[in-house]
C-alpha cells in the first residue's frame, strides 16, 4: 500500500506486462504522521500497520532526522520495503525464472511539485539467485540423495551444472548488469545487491578462473562487498571486504546461544 500525505507518498508497483505504479490515498493527513506517532485513527490502522513496522525497522534512520523531515523519509523507506516485498512474491520470482522481462522500480510522487521521483531503487532480474532443481530440498554429501532415482539425472554433471542454471549463463547476466550499472553511474559509485553464487561466479569469470567450484571455498560471506573498479570501461581492480563481519559473527553467536538455551 502507499500513502499520499503532505510532501511525498509511496507507490505500489503492480505487474501487468510492464511495471505499473498504483497510487492509493489515505484520507486527510493522518496516515504516515499517525504511524510516526503510533496513533490510532480508525479503520485505516489496518493498512498503516505495515508503515509502523517500517518505522520500527528503520527507527535509527528516521528518528535522528529533524521532525519536519521524518515524514518524507518514512515514505521513502516504505517504498523501499514495498519494492522488496513485491520482488519476493511468487508471481515475480516465477516470472524471472521464466526469464520474463520484468523490472521493479521504486518511485515516489511529490504532492508539492506534482512530479514522480525515482528513488534509484531498481530490481534487476539479472541479479537474482540462480535457479536450482534442489531448491527447498535437503541435499548434501552422505544424506542418502543417491537413493532417489529421480535425482540422478540432475547430479550427472557438476561442471555445468545439471541441477540448475549454467554457470556461464549466470556469469554473463551478472556481468551485463554490472556493465549497465557502470554506464548509468559514470563518475559515481553504484551498489548492486545479489547472492553468493552469482557474485562469486561473475568474479571468477572476470578473474579468469573456472566457473565450477566448491561452494565452501567461495570468498563471498554474508553482507560482504566485492568491489569492481573501472577506469572508463577497463576493469582495473577487484577487491573484497567484509565490513559487517563482527556484526555477522555476533548475530551467529547469539543465535547459537538461543538455540542451545
Amino acid at each position: 500500500m502507499g500513502q499520499v500525505q503532505r510532501g511525498l507518498g509511496p507507490l505500489d508497483l503492480v505487474q501487468v506486462g510492464k511495471p505499473v505504479p498504483a497510487l492509493h490515498q489515505v484520507p486527510q493527513r493522518g496516515g504516515v504522521g499517525a504511524a510516526l506517532k503510533k496513533e490510532r485513527i480508525g479503520l485505516v490502522d489496518i493498512w498503516l500497520r505495515h508503515v509502523q513496522d517500517v518505522h520500527a525497522k528503520h527507527a535509527g534512520n528516521v528518528d535522528r532526522l529533524p521532525p519536519e523531515e521524518r515524514h518524507d523519509r518514512l515514505c521513502e523507506l516504505n517504498v523501499l520495503e514495498q519494492v522488496i516485498n513485491v520482488c519476493q512474491t511468487y508471481v515475480v520470482q516465477d516470472a524471472w525464472r521464466r526469464e520474463q522481462s520484468l523490472t521493479v522500480h521504486g518511485w515516489i510522487y511529490g504532492l508539492e511539485d506534482g512530479l514522480m521521483h525515482d528513488l534509484g531503487i531498481t530490481v534487476d532480474p539479472r541479479l537474482i539467485e540462480a535457479g536450482n532443481f534442489f531448491e527447498g530440498k535437503v541435499v548434501g554429501v552422505g544424506d542418502g540423495v543417491l537413493r532417489h532415482p529421480e535425482y540422478w539425472s540432475k547430479l550427472r554433471d557438476p561442471f555445468t551444472p545439471s541441477w540448475g542454471e549454467a554457470y556461464a549463463a549466470i556469469a554473463s547476466r551478472m556481468i551485463a548488469a554490472v556493465a549497465d550499472a557502470r554506464d548509468a553511474a559514470r563518475g559515481h559509485e553504484a551498489l548492486l545487491v545479489s547472492h553468493q553464487l552469482p557474485v562469486w561466479t561473475a568474479r571468477s569469470r572476470l578473474e579468469g578462473r573456472r566457473l565450477w567450484h566448491d561452494p565452501r571455498k567461495r570468498q563471498c560471506a554474508l553482507a560482504s562487498l566485492t568491489s569492481l573498479t573501472f577506469d572508463d570501461d577497463r576493469l582495473v581492480a577487484i577487491t573484497y571486504t567484509e565490513p559487517s563481519a563482527d556484526l555477522v559473527r555476533a548475530a551467529g553467536k547469539s543465535a547459537s546461544q538461543a538455540k542451545g538455551a
